[in-house]
């Protein structure tokens, strides 16, 4: 019998909370995952706003980092009993929070700060929560981020294998991301630079939301002499393991450029689509997921930029693209729950428990901690078996 967990998280976009409920259970050396259901649910107010004005490079405050703790707490315990209402009970939450600052120095993450205080996550559902999954990574020498690679290598794997070469998971949110699984289990998982982070910035600085569908970007040329210029980044040439955020491609990144926005929407998207190629080189498969697959634009840029590879949905493969990463955070919770790390595909120097547990309305008990070696996983379907 396994637990059912609800992954909760607020990507590099903060377009909102996704939340998902899965079954996990461990049969021999292989995980399966049930998924049970998911939501995406907006930030209430002006939360989003305010939390956008809070990031990199504006000034903030102690105070306004408080009271975005708390409010961002408070709407993740509502999305958690939303699904929990919706999709059946839980016996365990996992936050991976609202990322506000990734602390990247000299090519080594130094730190990392997520808010969404657990605390009120606890006290709403009344089940112990695990959060601030990224810092023992960190703290290990990693990059606690991406750590989409910790389901990309169990759930691949089976698919390296049978290719007889490398498989790869691509997540396209403000950032994208890539896990590189080896048909052995060996993998490696790193941001390749901005998915819709310029993109959004570019549209935003025209009073627009973003660029629905990307109707825009397809209406302009591709500016190529911008485009050398943006490619120059060193970030791109840099080896991995590595991660960056909006602290990098934050609002004064598009600053001097004067481009009609149809054009600049088009560059923008060919950088986005020419990084992530260059990082997948000439792989036969990639199975994608994130907002970046709703954008008909950048994946015709993308699948222009990888002839030859064949261009997969995670939906395909039993994981919604619009869920799959908050069914990865439950994954993480159940890991450290069962006493299994979760790391080791972005520098650390070894394997590392995640994480740490506020406990619910009662005393924690956690099981005894599992002692196989986990090689893979498995997204199954219909009702978990007990």
């Amino acid at each position: 019998m396994g637990e059912r967990v609800a992954g909760l998280l607020s990507g590099t976009s903060v377009d909102g909370i996704d939340v998902a409920v899965a079954d996990l259970r461990l049969d021999g050396e292989e995980i399966v995952l049930t998924p049970l259901g998911a939501l995406d649910v907006p930030y209430p107010g002006d939360l989003r706003g305010d939390l956008l004005a809070a990031l990199p490079p504006a000034a903030t405050t102690a105070a306004q980092l408080t009271k975005l703790d708390t409010r961002v707490g408070q709407a993740f315990a509502d999305a958690a009993a939303q699904a929990i209402d919706r999709f059946g009970p839980a016996d365990l939450v996992a936050s991976l929070g609202q990322t506000v600052y990734h602390w990247v120095d000299g090519g080594q993450a130094r730190g990392t700060l997520q808010l969404g205080q657990p605390a009120w996550i606890a006290e709403r559902t009344g089940l112990p929560v695990v959060a601030d999954l990224r810092a023992r990574d960190v703290a290990a020498g990693g990059h606690g981020a991406p750590l989409a690679g910790t389901l990309d290598r169990l759930w691949l794997r089976g698919l390296a294998e049978s290719a007889g070469q490398a498989a790869v998971a691509l997540n396209i949110g403000g950032i994208a991301n890539i896990t590189v699984v080896q048909p052995d289990g060996e993998a490696i998982a790193y941001d390749t630079g901005p998915g819709n982070a310029l993109l959004d910035l570019a549209a935003r600085r025209a009073g627009l939301a973003y660029d629905v569908d990307g109707t825009l970007a397809a209406q302009g040329k591709v500016d190529h002499q911008l485009l050398t210029r943006l490619l120059a980044e060193p970030y791109y040439a840099a080896a991995p393991p590595k991660s960056t955020g909006k602290e990098l491609f934050h609002t004064h990144y598009l600053d001097g450029i004067d481009l009609e926005l149809t054009d600049l929407l088009a560059t923008l998207t060919e950088l986005t689509a020419r990084t992530i190629a260059d990082a997948c080189g000439n792989t036969r498969t990639v199975v994608v997921s994130g907002g970046g697959v709703q954008n008909p634009a950048l994946m015709r840029a993308l699948a222009r930029n990888l002839p030859g590879t064949r261009l997969v949905t995670s939906d395909e493969l039993g994981l919604p693209r619009a869920a799959k990463e908050a069914y990865l955070t439950a994954l993480l919770g159940w890991l450290t729950w069962h006493g299994l790390p979760a790391n080791g595909l972005t520098g650390a120097r070894g394997p590392r428990l995640l994480g740490s547990i506020t406990p619910g309305r009662t005393p924690l008990t956690l099981p005894p901690p599992h002692t196989a070696i986990v090689t893979r996983l498995r997204v199954a379907t219909g009702t978990p078996e007990e």
